[in-house]
């Protein structure tokens, strides 16, 4: 990759990456404030504020903002993540000042107009209804707040219904003018971009962001958990988690493979026992989330009310054995999957550009790839097993939805687990 950093002397990073053989340019601004940065009686507010961002401006009603970058065949697009909030653009190639200037626009003089404000606290109060609706993804909810009970960290991304209507515009302001800072921030451009002329522009169009650090968010205490509800579904969808490596760990990319490997693929040691050898499971994967302080590893799967009592017993021997005889080949396996995987992501602009905009918030730099996959090279067999026993000598935390009458319980699992770390 041939990224390019200058800090612009506010101290707001611009990174770009020219792809010659583009037409296009992703363009993006993220800050280093999310959902976890949320205070007490904020649930939600993140997620509302990339909302409101674009429901006008000083300058532009909902609308023009709407049809002026679609005047130009181009689309914006947001997101709100548990420690970062990104808003993004693609356009062609001359359409990037425009592309940046209403980037700069709606996170740096936001309107918050109380009428838009109601419509837009019902649009999230059907999202997340619609989540609730959703037990696969609820699921995932329900075992961050497991793990990381009575924190920030802890609470969904999109609120509660009473949260997110108890939310009005001085709170927005008030969450924008603490996290949307210039040393909190990046301006990011991939494709056919040229440094110093994104360098000019967001110089200029961003010159109204407040100065100064974003919020520091208060340090996470992993504890574990269960949370399990009865609901008259089809299947039971079940997942089961240990305190994970941050992402800046020494041994953040051997806890990734040793994900990869047990629960990575068709090959995966989950999907080969769970699915193909036992048919527990249509869906089965491992997964490791890696945060600034902490991180939550698991597997997931879902199930019929018949292997209920199955499901968990497997799921725990296939990890802990995993982290006693993985070989060679599975972790070379899951070594190429990885970087496989990075390089076809880094081949689209909006990926890239989003992988550009992740490292320098946190890491202070864009990481060359090259350099991540040496890092990723450079776990061994040893290595990979030995995040593994690390993340499953913590505490489990369980999420389930579903019928789940003859699930394993807290007791037995928390045995099963003890017995099989004895074993090993």
């Amino acid at each position: 990759m041939s990224a390019r950093l200058t800090v612009l002397p506010s101290g707001l990073a611009v990174v770009t990456d020219h792809m010659p053989e583009l037409g296009t340019a992703a363009v993006g601004v993220a800050f280093g404030a999310g959902a976890r940065s949320e205070g007490e009686n904020e649930h939600g507010l993140a997620h509302l504020l990339e909302h409101m961002a674009f429901k006008g401006t000083a300058r532009r009603s909902a609308r023009a903002i709407a049809e002026e970058i679609e005047q130009v065949g181009g689309d914006l697009n947001a997101a709100t993540g548990v420690e970062q909030t990104s808003y993004s653009a693609r356009v062609m190639e001359a359409d990037t000042p425009l592309a940046l200037d209403i980037l700069a626009d709606i996170v740096v003089e936001p309107a918050f107009d109380p009428e838009e404000l109601k419509r837009e606290q019902n649009v999230i109060v059907q999202e997340i209804g619609a989540v609730d609706d959703t037990p696969d993804d609820l699921v995932f909810d329900w075992l961050q707040e497991a793990a990381y009970p009575g924190q920030a960290l802890g609470r969904s991304i999109l609120g509660t219904a009473e949260t997110v209507g108890a939310l009005g515009p001085h709170a927005l302001r008030s969450f924008r003018d603490r996290g949307y800072r210039t040393r909190a921030g990046v301006v990011v451009a991939v494709g056919a971009v040229e440094h110093d002329r994104v360098v000019e522009e967001a110089a200029r169009r961003f010159a109204a962001l407040a100065d100064g650090d974003g919020p520091t968010p208060e340090r996470a205490a992993y504890v574990g958990g269960d949370r399990r509800e009865k609901r008259d579904h089809e299947q039971i969808h079940v997942a089961l988690a240990f305190e994970g490596r941050p992402f800046d760990a020494p041994d953040a990319y051997a806890a990734q493979v040793f994900a990869n490997l047990v629960g990575g693929g068709m090959s995966s040691r989950l999907f080969q026992e769970v699915r193909e050898e036992r048919g527990l499971a249509y869906s089965v994967h491992a997964f490791h989330w890696g945060y600034v302080d902490t991180g939550l590893f698991g597997a997931y799967a879902g199930t019929s009310p018949e292997d209920a009592a199955d499901i968990l017993p497997v799921m725990i021997d296939v990890l802990l054995e995993a982290a006693e005889d993985a070989d060679g080949r599975e972790v070379e396996r899951a070594k190429a999957q990885m970087k496989a995987g990075l390089l076809m992501s880094l081949e689209q602009p909006s990926s890239r550009a989003d992988h550009h905009a992740r490292h320098q918030l946190a890491f202070g730099r864009p990481l060359d790839v090259g350099e991540i996959v040496a890092k990723i090279d450079a776990v061994t067999v040893e290595s990979a097993r030995a995040a593994g026993r690390a993340m499953l000598a913590s505490a489990p935390t369980l999420a389930a939805i579903g019928p789940i009458r003859k699930l394993t319980s807290p007791e037995r699992l928390a045995d099963r687990l003890g017995a099989r770390a004895s074993a090993a």
